[in-house]
């Protein structure tokens, strides 16, 4: 004999995000997504820390131009400056934030359709205990109606 746990009034997420992704827009998503959870991580902010770090020297020296720097030449090199700042400026804010908005949106859809599955769920579990309840009422009335006939 087989028992089926499915409820048919239980609703999982994926009924609610029927969103068939085919081709480039599911590649898209899915490096977006990639990408987010990267970025989104402890490890990119270390890499933009010592990608920020490395362009301290120039400044120091900059800001200081007649103190004395032990910095070696490499480190403090305006074509070091300008990768850095064009990393930062150009590739991070250009390139990486709408990749991030996007990985965001389908994170959110996901979100949005647990929410909404939940809901129902939670809806149908609520209709029914105030359904049980009823019953409940019901049979103790029926109960005290049997016990007053049998005392009478």
């Amino acid at each position: 004999m087989e028992i089926n746990n499915k409820n048919n009034h239980v609703k999982h997420p994926k009924d609610f995000f029927k969103r068939e992704e085919k081709g480039i827009k599911k590649f898209n998503t899915a490096l977006a997504l990639k990408i987010t959870n990267a970025v989104g991580s402890m490890w990119s902010a270390y890499l933009f820390a010592i990608l920020s770090i490395l362009s301290l020297p120039a400044i120091l020296v900059l800001i200081s131009p007649g103190m004395r720097h032990d910095f070696p030449k490499w480190i403090i090199a305006t074509s070091l400056i300008t990768l850095i700042a064009w990393i930062s400026q150009n590739f991070l804010q250009l390139v990486l934030l709408p990749i991030i908005m996007v990985g965001q949106n389908v994170i959110q859809g996901h979100q949005k359709a647990k929410a909404d599955a939940d809901h129902e769920t939670l809806t149908y579990l609520a209709n029914l205990q105030d359904q049980q309840m009823k019953e409940l009422e019901n049979q103790t009335r029926i109960l005290e109606m049997l016990k007053n006939r049998k005392t009478n």
